[in-house]
């Protein structure tokens, strides 16, 4: 009798399971459905939050009796440190805390591959992986590559935090024979992890092994990202994130988790989907990007060309302008983030609109250091979604507007990305601010952007410079147009 309530319970735990499984697969589906929007992107985040709740939760009654110690331990601590770094992180500090994220991901999925392989260890089973009673030779490649991938997700992240928050330099730092090494890197962690999957039996060379492919890995992750640019991160970000979740999808596999694996799957196709856009934004292939040291030294054309009749202007001169503008345009930058100027531009903005000035934001796909930075950052200040516009919808707009104001952005409004070959710029679709009648760029100094050349948008006629910090040059800006 005892046995039967136990083999119903065990069914029953199994069903109630699946049930959770399914449930949140589908809210994961939706969640990522509504985070493609900014106006649903909130609530896309929440939904995706409760979805990862609802697995663990379901993963756990589907385990049955299980220590709760290690969870709830696990649960308070992990939650404690995330409430501390939400509570702490600025605004423009999220591109850095994004990276960490993906790194952790990665890092999970690694102790995973990892844990499962112990426990392969600890069935004293003998002979090859394949020849185990429940584990399969895909199990085995799937558990090495939630190790490999896990692993250079890792150090790759790490690394991609410590250039975002310039702890090291974000040029491109090239290693001699960087390429070779990289090969040579992967092709011994594919070996290596060949051999452990044929040493399980054998536990101390499975584990040395073992050691040896993590090893790898993180090496890789770390001299793959070294070789990237300042202005190649809001890619290596988008990617990271993909590689993250491909890491969970695999590790999903290995301890045969299906929630795992759709999730992990959406969060690995998602990523790479807007890499790719990303790539495209930039004009530059995928394998540029990893391989081709974007940015790598002081090109010829920063060091000799010198600004020509750069004209500048005060606050009470910008401000004569826009007390008479019908139309304006804001193209935000990372700039903006590093002033904290959101909240002031929006009050700008609003300053404008009483004034019956219509006003709208042109959001580049590359501006700042992050996938939807200023759509971030523009949303934490409360401006409007309808106000919000991708290049590609208000680009022909600007030859219609009377006013366009550049806060802080640089390459993604440079003309030489259209007419100038020489540039590493070229070919980079760019906002066409300087078909504006009127364009004030805000900004502390001629100081390069990301790609480290000069911009062309500051010398034409119609281009005014207000040197001064962003936030206080919007407030400013109001001051002066409250008086006018």
């Amino acid at each position: 009798m005892n046995l039967l309530t136990a083999t119903m319970q065990l069914k029953w735990n199994e069903s109630l399971a699946e049930f959770g499984f399914i449930a949140s697969v589908i809210m994961f589906m939706l969640a990522i459905m509504r985070m493609s929007k900014v106006k649903t992107a909130r609530s896309g985040n929440w939904l995706a939050a409760g979805a990862m709740a609802l697995a663990v939760i379901s993963q756990f009654v589907e385990e049955g009796q299980i220590n709760p110690v290690f969870i709830i331990v696990g649960i308070v601590a992990g939650s404690a440190i995330g409430a501390y770094l939400a509570w702490r992180v600025q605004m423009t500090q999220m591109p850095e805390m994004v990276a960490l994220l993906n790194g952790f991901g990665g890092l999970a999925s690694m102790f995973v591959g990892l844990a499962s392989y112990f426990q392969f260890i600890e069935t004293g089973a003998r002979g090859t992986l394949a020849s185990l009673p429940a584990v399969g030779a895909f199990t085995g490649v799937n558990l090495m590559l939630t190790v490999i991938v896990g692993g250079l997700t890792f150090t790759g992240s790490v690394i991609a935090f410590l250039k975002l928050s310039e702890k090291i330099r974000g040029v491109p730092i090239l290693l001699p024979a960087r390429h070779a090494i990289n090969v040579a890197l992967g092709l011994l962690a594919l070996g290596f992890s060949a051999l452990a999957v044929w040493a399980v039996s054998n536990s101390v060379l499975g584990v040395l092994l073992l050691v040896l492919v993590g090893l790898l890995a993180l090496a890789m992750g770390v001299t793959l990202v070294l070789a990237i640019g300042g202005g190649d991160m809001p890619v290596v970000i988008s990617l990271l994130n993909s590689y993250s979740g491909i890491a969970g999808a695999l590790a999903g596999f290995t301890i045969h988790s299906p929630v795992l694996i759709v999730s992990g799957s959406l969060v690995g196709a998602s990523g790479i989907i807007l890499t790719m856009i990303m790539c495209k934004a930039m004009n530059r292939s995928l394998a540029n990007v990893m391989f081709g040291g974007f940015g790598a030294a002081e090109t010829g054309e920063k060091k000799k060309d010198e600004y020509k009749n750069v004209k500048s202007c005060d606050v009470e001169e910008a401000a004569l302008v826009l007390a008479d503008a019908q139309s304006c345009i804001v193209v935000p930058g990372y700039g903006m983030a590093v002033a904290q100027a959101q909240h002031a531009v929006r009050e700008l903005s609003d300053q404008l609109a009483k004034r019956g000035c219509t006003v709208r934001y042109a959001v580049h796909p590359v501006a700042g250091r992050m996938p939807g930075h200023m759509n971030v950052l523009l949303a934490e200040a409360n401006v409007p979604y309808d106000q919000l516009f991708e290049m590609d919808a208000i680009n022909s707009d600007f030859k219609n507007t009377d006013v366009a104001i550049v806060i802080g952005a640089n390459d993604v409004v440079n003309p030489a990305a259209k007419d100038n070959k020489a540039s590493p710029l070229y070919g980079m679709p760019v906002l066409n601010v300087e078909e504006a009648r009127s364009v004030f760029v805000i900004k502390r100094s001629l100081g390069a952007g990301f790609a480290g050349v000069k911009n062309e948008l500051f010398e034409k006629d119609n281009v005014r410079m207000l040197y001064a910090d962003g936030r206080k040059a919007c407030e400013d800006l109001i001051k002066a147009l409250k008086e006018a």
